[in-house]
């Protein structure tokens, strides 16, 4: 039986499915890391947002297609630069491309926490805080991988 290919990756875009999609605009504090797709955590106030390294519970997604022209990097895979003004996406149950950390191989459904770097790794429950499952079969050992995942918070 083939594959199911309801979804598809977007086009220089990363929401698949915006069903209980919220957008925040947040200013960028430290840009280190900070690409669309990527999980962000709280800066220093309220109103700016860091990459995601697990120290933190992350607050949201890195959105792209939503953030004002003026600040959107030109392609999906440009990072943010630092005082950018983006939009930064959270709701249960949306489907967005993430970036699965180099050195994983995770399946559909797997569950997945942050690293370091705002990326997805393989979640122990009852370990790690669990933000996003798997919504493919991705290979990441040569590198990181775009992966479509469904967000959790």
């Amino acid at each position: 039986m083939p594959a199911e290919s309801a979804m598809v990756k977007p086009t220089n875009k990363i929401v698949v499915d915006s069903t209980n999609l919220h957008i925040q605009t947040k200013e960028v504090q430290t840009a280190t890391n900070v690409y669309p797709g990527r999980l962000l955590k709280k800066g220093t106030d309220d109103g700016q947002v860091i990459v995601g390294d697990g120290s933190n519970p992350a607050v949201g997604w890195a959105g792209y297609e939503q953030t004002a022209k003026k600040y959107r990097p030109a392609t999906v895979d440009t990072i943010y630069t630092v005082n950018s003004m983006i939009a930064m996406l959270n709701g249960p149950g949306i489907i967005i491309v993430g970036s699965l950390a180099s050195g994983q191989n995770v399946s559909k459904g797997a569950l997945l926490t942050v690293t370091t770097a705002g990326e997805l790794t393989a979640a122990t429950v009852g370990t790690h805080h669990v933000y996003a499952q798997a919504e493919e079969s991705v290979n990441a050992t040569g590198g990181s991988q775009d992966i479509m995942v469904r967000s959790l918070f």
